[in-house]
């Protein structure tokens, strides 16, 4: 099965600083407030809400940050390819590899949250094909699928 192959995953550090470069690059801005909220997402071993990332971001700064500005900054994040949106949870997860775009596929567990993120660019461009086949114009595929992870589904 055809995988898409990252050349570099980011983590920690090296991901603020990934992720600080491919915004830059798009002619966007690094500032104090973004670095902090893409610091809280990266910090979530699951998913987040804007509402989650809110909260982390206003611990972290020892005031109150507002979900909507977080909101607008995920949707920046999204469209710079920093972030993930887990469309099925409305919630969001920080890209380990910024500077690679493709479209994910997402395996959310419903018992625990988890979500491993895994790439097949044969069933991704399927997708696009047969979109294009029912005459749509695709731009980004949203695969999701719900069940149990391997964890879960041991108990």
């Amino acid at each position: 099965m055809p995988h898409h192959h990252h050349h570099e995953l980011h983590e920690g550090k090296s991901l603020s600083i990934a992720a600080q470069s491919a915004l830059e690059k798009s002619g966007e801005q690094w500032t104090a407030m973004r670095a902090s909220v893409f610091e809280a997402l990266a910090g979530f071993d699951r998913p987040a809400s804007a509402y989650d990332i809110a909260e982390a971001v206003s611990r972290n700064e020892g005031r109150r940050v507002a979900a909507n500005s977080v909101y607008r900054i995920l949707d920046l994040f999204v469209g710079s390819n920093l972030a993930r949106r887990v469309e099925s949870a409305n919630a969001y997860i920080a890209n380990a590899h910024p500077d690679c775009m493709h479209d994910c596929i997402f395996l959310v567990c419903d018992d625990c949250g988890q979500t491993t993120h895994i790439d097949d660019d044969r069933l991704s461009d399927g997708v696009r094909d047969a979109a294009r086949k029912a005459g749509f114009a695709p731009e980004r595929p949203v695969i999701e699928v719900r069940g149990r992870c391997a964890d879960c589904d041991k108990g």
